[in-house]
């Protein structure tokens, strides 16, 4: 053995111990047996009937025609019913046979059946559901105490964790698929408490309302939605965390409905300029953008332009995370809110209320805007006063007050921000009831020392944009 073999020897086993180390520190299961049997049995199939009135006299010959004959040939009837079903997954929580889903898969049904792994099935009664979270919990009386599996804490999970989800996948039970956690706090769109895990596992139709573990067997989301251009799993999945999910199956089983609590506001995201606006070294909150008159907001003393950066003692990170921790408050309760107004922080005493949930509709687009008199520029806005001529045409209200942008030069810091047709209203949190007072607060603010905040009313929605002179 020569000198060079000898010495790569000793090299190779010198690191041995530490890449059995790190291995070991990674986490890496040996596999996924002994976690699949203990859990299955608490995962079920849920299939759901809806009655569907169908007139059936719909494609039949007309009466009296020569071919009605054969009509009885091809059959039809006058008014039938139909049946629709639709499969999903879900979990049961305890013992006495509490099981989670998604509402999706529930929604509209007349019967819900639940299937276990043992070929058991049950008709479950519908307790509540939750469009918001897509959360819906189901009963079933079985006379006898059924498995279960425990929540877990979701927030301890981190990017690059296994997990795995059991679930009934086109209909195949029990169907066990592996995968880490890709990304937290997702937003996709579905809702305002978006809060989504994202992971890689093979999630497909099926699998709705399923669980998604950790390697302690613990529930950490519940699997809710896939992005995929084919239909299939692509490794974009979404599971609603199981603290939210708690919260929710707390209030359903308590009252048969969500509850949850409101500030009466609208809110808008902070970006770094306007964080700097208000004092603060990073972009966190939530800005006010509107308060509801009889709203726990107004009363408390909050109003349009606050920067709510607490509550209750815990950082609000951003505005979907505000909607979250609100919703959790008790109802009727008094809550500390935080707040900064004009770089200054200040603490309100506000009672929250509860929500009233509903449907909201789709905001409309701007209807295409005639260009006025222009009357004032600055910041490269033009701008017009809201006279009654312009009011008529524009079909803006008495009650707003402001002035109205005509035109947006191309280069301008306010381009593809402000656009023709909103309306000004405040420039420093101070309200311009003309293009003159429009001008002259623009004039006042020292150039280039810290961005100008500015309050736009964009067809009744609200939104403050921060801008450099």
């Amino acid at each position: 053995m020569t000198f060079l073999t000898r010495l790569f020897l000793a090299i190779s086993l010198l690191f041995l111990p530490l890449s059995a180390a790190f291995a070991q520190t990674r986490g890496v299961p040996d596999g996924f047996a002994e976690l699949a049997q203990r859990l299955s049995p608490a995962v079920v199939n849920i299939s759901t009937a809806q009655t569907v009135e169908v007139d059936t006299n719909v494609g039949r010959f007309p009466e009296g025609s020569p071919l009605e004959r054969f009509d009885d040939f091809f059959g039809g009837g006058d008014i039938g019913g139909r049946v629709s079903k639709s499969l999903g997954s879900g979990f049961v929580i305890d013992k006495d046979g509490y099981i989670v889903t998604n509402n999706h898969v529930i929604e509209g049904a007349d019967i819900i059946e639940v299937s276990f792994p043992n070929e058991d099935v049950y008709t479950a009664t519908l307790i509540g559901r939750d469009p918001a979270t897509d959360i819906a919990l189901l009963k079933i009386d079985a006379g006898k105490d059924m498995p279960f599996v425990p929540f877990g804490d979701a927030s301890k999970a981190e990017v690059g964790d296994w997990v795995i989800a059991i679930g009934n996948p086109f209909g195949y039970n029990g169907s066990v698929a592996a995968g880490i956690v890709s990304a937290r706090s997702r937003n996709i769109n579905h809702g305002t408490y978006d809060d989504f895990i994202q992971t890689d596992v093979a999630i497909n139709k099926g699998n709705s309302g399923g669980p998604l573990f950790n390697m302690a067997g613990e529930v950490i989301g519940v699997n809710t939605a896939i992005l995929s251009p084919t239909g299939g799993s692509v490794g974009i999945s979404f599971s609603v965390p199981a603290d939210l999910t708690q919260s929710v199956v707390a209030q359903l089983r308590e009252f048969g409905e969500t509850r949850r609590g409101t500030l009466g506001v609208r809110v808008q995201a902070v970006d770094k300029n306007l964080a700097k606006s208000y004092g603060l070294d990073e972009a966190k909150g939530a800005l006010i953008t509107r308060v509801n008159d009889k709203g726990p907001a107004a009363t408390g003393g909050l109003r349009r332009g606050d920067l709510i950066v607490g509550i209750n003692g815990d950082d609000v990170v951003n505005s979907r995370a505000l909607f979250r921790q609100v919703a959790e408050l008790p109802i009727d309760e008094m809550a500390t809110i935080d707040y900064i107004r004009k770089k200054k922080r200040r603490t309100a005493e506000v009672k929250i209320d509860r929500l009233k949930e509903k449907v909201r509709k789709a905001d409309g687009t701007l209807e295409p805007q005639i260009e006025g008199d222009i009357e004032g520029v600055a910041m490269g806005v033009s701008v017009e006063a809201l006279t009654r001529e312009v009011r008529r045409k524009h079909r803006i209200k008495d009650d707003v007050v402001g002035v109205r942008v005509v035109k947006v030069a191309a280069k301008s810091e306010a381009s593809g921000k402000i656009v023709p047709g909103d309306i000004i209203e405040e420039v420093g949190f101070e309200p311009v009831g003309s293009p003159e007072a429009f001008m002259d607060a623009v004039k006042s603010m020292e150039e280039g020392s810290s961005p100008v905040t500015i309050l736009v009313n964009q067809n009744g929605n609200y939104k403050f944009y921060s801008l450099m002179l």
